[in-house]
């Protein structure tokens, strides 16, 4: 793997990275927060319009694996050009568009882009930075995506209410427009690996410490996605409804704390992090099972779950960047897209049916269940999956 000659920290080449993974959340969630509009805009049902989020997850998903198998021996940056070009082309036709069809078409396509991001994202900026540093340099490419989901979508929101819902996609594709000549600027550019030494997605699975990592995510992910998809019905049965906007804004505020200090002590401390994240979370799932009907210790716990939650991504891949090995990082990490998308949407899902057959407060007890599995999970694989010794 090709790494960069010097061993200063590149800010602003990883502050691209994290733009780009900034504007990949911002446009497969800023439907969700338009929907009134856009169902006038294409003159659809409300049901249809959040098909548009839909839609662009089956996108991500589906293409996260091939492309990455696909494109192994490209060089690294043009494929990173080609997916912010995809944002920007396929979020102008979305503003433009009339028809539903074609809005549909397009947000698949986006999301592939997407797909392609993320498999490139952590594997780019583990090639970016000097060995010792490896784990901020994660940390500073993933904090786009606890600033999106905590400060933009209600922003672009905001936008949309204000100017139009098209004016928000409009404001992706200049945000995009900008990134092309920010990568340009400060990101190197890096080779593919060659035929002869790329690894097939079966081989990389393979890998020890791989499946246990994937587990973790998956678990781990579904837990906080059953939580965080359904947490306005859920602080609603607390009596605490008026409180969702700046419930949520806390929990975005903590959740970038919580990157900042994994960031500073993950290349020394990677495994008793994610131990201390996931007992932190799964004893916080206890509290709200038990002590769900004081709106005060609901509040701190939202607060404290966001501290464990926003190191995640980070603590996660890095595991997975250290397992793969140099020769298989370019695949582990559409693979953990896969498995992360997965769990969203399992999140939404499993959510849906915990929250018609047994309310809200059957949540944290299925979080606690999933976390223990997590935890368990990640204290056995010591050896080749969380290990406390440097990247």
């Amino acid at each position: 793997m090709s790494k960069l000659s010097t061993n200063r920290f590149p800010w602003l080449g990883l502050l691209a990275l994290a733009m780009n993974g900034f504007i990949a959340i911002m446009t497969e969630t800023l439907p969700a927060g338009l929907l009134p509009q856009i169902k006038e805009g294409l003159q659809v049902s409300e049901a249809l319009a959040g098909q548009l989020v839909t839609l662009y997850a089956v996108g991500s998903l589906v293409a996260a694996i091939p492309v990455a198998v696909l494109t192994g021996g490209w060089r690294r940056r043009p494929l990173l050009l080609l997916s912010i070009i995809g944002f920007l082309i396929f979020n102008t036709i979305t503003a433009l568009s009339t028809n539903y069809g074609l809005t549909l078409v397009v947000r698949f396509f986006a999301g592939v882009s997407a797909g392609v991001s993320w498999g490139l994202i952590a594997s780019y900026a583990l090639r970016m930075v000097p060995d010792h540093l490896k784990g901020r340099g994660m940390a500073v490419a993933m904090i786009g995506t606890p600033i999106a989901l905590s400060f933009g979508v209600p922003a672009g929101t905001l936008i949309g209410s204000f100017m139009g819902w098209r004016s928000a996609f409009w404001l992706m594709s200049l945000l995009a427009f900008v990134l092309i000549f920010w990568v340009l600027w400060k990101v190197p550019d890096f080779p593919g690996q060659a035929a002869d030494k790329r690894n097939s997605a079966v081989k990389v699975l393979r890998t020890p410490g791989i499946i246990p990592i994937l587990i973790v995510v998956f678990t781990w992910m579904l837990a906080h996605n059953i939580l965080y998809t359904f947490i306005a019905p859920f602080l609603k049965d607390q009596g605490l409804e008026s409180y969702v906007g700046l419930i949520l804004l806390v929990f975005g505020v903590m959740a970038l704390v919580g990157i900042w200090i994994i960031g500073v002590l993950i290349d020394r401390w990677l495994r008793p992090l994610v131990l201390i994240s996931l007992t932190g979370f799964a004893l916080l799932s206890l509290v709200l099972g038990i002590w769900s009907e004081h709106g005060t210790i609901v509040f701190i716990s939202v607060a404290l779950w966001g501290l464990t939650f926003g190191g995640a991504a980070t603590l996660l891949q890095t595991a997975l960047a250290q397992a793969a090995g140099e020769q298989g990082v370019d695949l582990v990490m559409p693979i953990n897209t896969t498995v992360w998308n997965l769990a969203i949407a399992g999140g939404g899902v499993f959510g849906g049916v915990l929250l018609n057959q047994w309310g809200t407060r059957s949540f944290p007890w299925a979080l606690l269940l999933l976390l223990l599995v997590a935890l368990l999970v990640a204290w056995r694989a010591k050896t080749h999956g969380f290990r406390s010794s440097q990247l």
